[in-house]
């Protein structure tokens, strides 16, 4: 009589991986290899019953030291619905080389009464000698991966050290080539025109409305999977990360060190400093939509001279009455002793201002004065145009080049998807290009002459006093770009912003309008 052993089945499933994907599109690569060598070991133990599952769990470029792979969720949830009796793979590491996230995928194992082989080195976690292997194994594996971490961490942190460029996301102005940052002249000038608008704009969402206006967007790049990333409008985040990168005066940053960067820098150095210092001093105050509950006239434009700081708007209170004072930045933080004039009364310095721009109407010299360097900031503005303008026609050129190189490519999909963001880049700029052309019009027919000059400042008075508190401190905000407070020799100086004087004007005419 022979007796016939039913040899219970074990479906075996192989998971393959490889870290990243260079190779992978090679006719036979690592993945491949992997799972030929585990078929071989299956088919050596089919007289255990050993099958192998048709479905395939291959990772091709997903790193170990996480779970965050397709094919490796794909195996659990088949694991959890009972259609795998043994996991196969070349090496432990190719699983997980996490101890951590190992733990957990054999607590779903062993829960699920699913063993785990290596072909390579040799046990199956079927075993208690099998385990200890397995874990003494994972360990080096972790202790491995922790090293291969801190020798790229000491690598990026000794590249930076020497200014070179090591990576990460593309920026504006610049083009990556060779591992390198090479500067795009088109995109350097729309940067520093970025820069210029927020010093004369001072606040971060009038900036992004005109950029938006504009139609300029934030870097485009490719990644090394043929993705296209970028190209968006800009939002408050996008346009501080720009307002503050140090790379666009050539420096590099590592954690808290800055080092000379090997790439040329397109921002100076003296215009990245004021947009640094203006940034500091909006993030204290709130910028100029801040709520001014004391009627503070010069918050946020009156800076101390001899320490090169803000001066707050502070107040004391004495029984009923409050005393209001401006205090220098540098002596409420280290001390009254390091500024030669750490507070000044406030309705002292607020009088003397608005008394100072009283009397430009009825000073020849002042209008005369005023008038000139409203010549100046006018002509400033065409510049910034004719500049824009230059922009945007290299802009346009290099969308062109593009469009012909485009023309020429095989690939229909991409070509198409291409050819609709130029397209749509250039109707935008050719708009732009319309609208530069009516402002330098405008600006041409609005020269300010001296008899003008004379009106707004002659009837500053009377627009003066029919504005509540809160008006009074907007129109100086509109009208002043700062005041400094020399206290050595307690002189007060007076600059006006590039279009305060037009828009003294323009809250005259309005004045006038409502009073007929």
């Amino acid at each position: 009589m022979v007796t016939v052993i039913n040899t219970p089945v074990v479906r075996c499933a192989i998971y393959t991986r490889k870290s990243t994907e260079e190779g992978l599109e090679q006719e036979f690569n690592s993945l491949d290899a992997q799972r030929e060598s585990a078929e071989s070991y299956i088919a050596s133990m089919r007289h255990e019953g050993w099958q192998l599952v048709p479905k395939s769990y291959d990772d091709g470029g997903f790193t170990g030291g996480n779970m965050e792979r397709p094919a490796l969720h794909r195996l659990l949830a088949d694991i959890e619905e009972g259609k795998i009796d043994s996991v196969v793979v070349y090496k432990v590491d190719r699983l997980s080389r996490s101890l951590m996230d190992f733990a957990r995928m054999m607590n779903v194992f062993e829960k699920h009464s699913v063993s785990f082989v290596s072909v390579t080195q040799q046990f199956n976690t079927a075993s208690s000698m099998g385990r200890l292997v397995l874990n003494v194994l994972l360990s080096f594996a972790q202790f491995e991966r922790e090293m291969i971490s801190e020798r790229v961490r000491d690598k990026i942190a000794a590249s930076r050290r020497k200014g070179k460029y090591v990576g990460g996301q593309p920026i504006l102005g610049y083009n990556v080539e060779n591992t390198k940052l090479i500067v795009d002249e088109t995109e350097a000038d729309q940067v520093r025109q970025i820069f210029q608008l927020y010093l004369e704009h001072q606040a971060m969402l009038p900036v992004v409305t005109e950029l938006n206006r504009r139609g300029w967007l934030t870097k485009r790049w490719v990644t090394r999977k043929g993705i296209e990333r970028g190209a968006k409008p800009f939002t408050k985040n996008s346009l501080h990360n720009l307002l503050t990168n140090i790379v666009y005066i050539g420096k590099i940053r590592h954690k808290e060190n800055v080092y000379d960067g090997e790439h040329e820098g397109i921002v100076p150095e003296k215009l990245f400093e004021r947009t640094r210092k203006t940034l500091k001093r909006n993030s204290r105050n709130g910028g100029s939509a801040v709520r001014n509950k004391h009627g503070a006239l010069l918050r946020g434009i009156l800076r101390c001279e001899c320490c090169d700081a803000a001066m707050s708007h502070t107040y004391t209170s004495k029984g009923s009455r409050q005393y209001r004072y401006y205090v220098c930045g540098r002596a409420r933080q280290r001390g009254w002793g390091e500024c030669p004039s750490p507070s000044i009364p406030a309705g002292e310095v607020e009088q003397f201002v608005v008394e100072q721009i009283r009397e430009i109407g009825s000073d020849p010299e002042l209008i005369q004065e005023v008038t000139s360097k409203a010549c100046e900031q006018a002509s400033a503005e065409i510049l910034k145009l004719q500049q824009e303008r230059q922009t945007l026609l290299k802009q346009i050129r290099t969308d062109w080049e593009q469009i012909e190189s485009l023309a020429a490519s095989c690939d229909t999909t991409k070509r198409v998807s291409a050819f609709a963001d130029l397209n749509q880049r250039q109707e935008t700029a050719k708009g732009r290009l319309d609208e530069i052309e009516a402002e330098f019009e405008s600006l041409a027919s609005e020269q300010i002459n001296t008899a003008e000059v004379t009106a707004a400042f002659s009837n500053f008075h009377e627009l003066w006093s029919q504005l509540r508190p809160k008006e009074q401190a907007r129109l100086l905000s509109l009208l002043i770009e700062q005041v400094d407070h020399d206290g050595r020799h307690g002189n007060v100086s007076i600059t006006f912003h590039p279009t305060g004087i037009r828009t003294l004007m323009q809250e005259s005419v309005d004045l006038c309008e409502v009073a007929v």
